[in-house]
């Protein structure tokens, strides 16, 4: 399953590093983030973990019940660790 949460980045379960949980995915380099990677998805957004990255980005597009659903989990898996 993928969610575009903006032109540049994505929410996916079916990447290879993923094993079945979401992982932040930059659509030019493929480069993977779990929800405790930093990253910089803006620059004048700086660098900020990358569960907060995706909270952020979900706010900014509207978002079918799928897509809001794997957001929801990538967001909650960091507080389930």
């Amino acid at each position: 399953m993928k969610a575009m949460l903006s032109p540049s980045w994505e929410l996916s379960t079916e990447h290879a590093r993923s094993h079945g949980q979401p992982v932040l995915v930059k659509r030019s380099t493929k480069e993977v983030f779990g929800p405790g990677d930093m990253v910089r998805v803006y620059p004048a957004w700086g660098f900020l973990p990358a569960v907060q990255a995706v909270a952020r980005l979900a706010t900014l597009k509207r978002l079918d019940a799928d897509d809001t659903a794997l957001v929801a989990r990538f967001v909650g898996s960091l507080s389930r660790r």
